[in-house]
């Protein structure tokens, strides 16, 4: 199966200056870029505040009824121990997977990238209309790199992450408003 390229471009002013295009071209990239990378940080972080649910309820409940037990004394000794066990091994996948500081960094780095992406939105479709080249190349420059240090930080995201963010932008219209829509019927 050929896999498919989902471009999600923004339209470049018609009326800039030739050697603006290239930049314009960067910056639409950029555009690009964080929006994707904003979603899949997104998916992520919805994956591991999922994971903190599934790991972290029954540890607390488990640890909460081997102690009645263990207390009230009306079962077998191995039950509350058991249960003891279990919720020692879900505490043990939270403590390891800790997902509440991934919810967090994926929270971070999602909003980051959104910031970026509308920086870059406004870059291209505002503000380089009335720039020179070298404005325009060093503000280019500047979004890059806030670009690359977001990067930086961020965990990339899992294969289910991605694939959900492919579906809120290709199919759900995902992070398109209103606004982009009209004039384009």
């Amino acid at each position: 199966m050929k896999k498919q390229i989902v471009k999600v471009s923004l339209e470049v002013p018609a009326d800039l200056a030739k050697d603006l295009i290239p930049v314009a071209q960067e910056i639409d990239r950029l555009h690009e870029s964080a929006l994707w990378s904003a979603q899949g940080q997104f998916e992520q972080m919805k994956l591991w505040r999922l994971l903190n649910l599934v790991f972290g309820v029954p540890a607390a409940a488990l640890a909460a009824i081997a102690g009645g037990t263990g207390l009230a004394g009306t079962v077998p000794t191995q039950v509350p121990g058991v249960l003891a066990l279990i919720s020692a091994a879900f505490g043990a996948a939270l403590t390891t997977l800790n997902p509440s500081r991934r919810v967090s960094q994926a929270q971070s780095s999602a909003s980051a990238f959104l910031e970026l992406q509308t920086e870059a939105r406004q870059f291209l479709l505002v503000r380089l209309l009335g720039m020179s080249r070298e404005e325009a190349v060093e503000q280019l420059t500047i979004l890059t790199d806030r670009r690359n240090e977001v990067s930086k930080t961020s965990d990339p995201p899992n294969l289910y992450a991605y694939w959900r963010a492919r579906r809120n932008i290709t199919k759900n219209g995902g992070q398109s408003y209103e606004a982009d829509q009209k004039g384009r019927s």
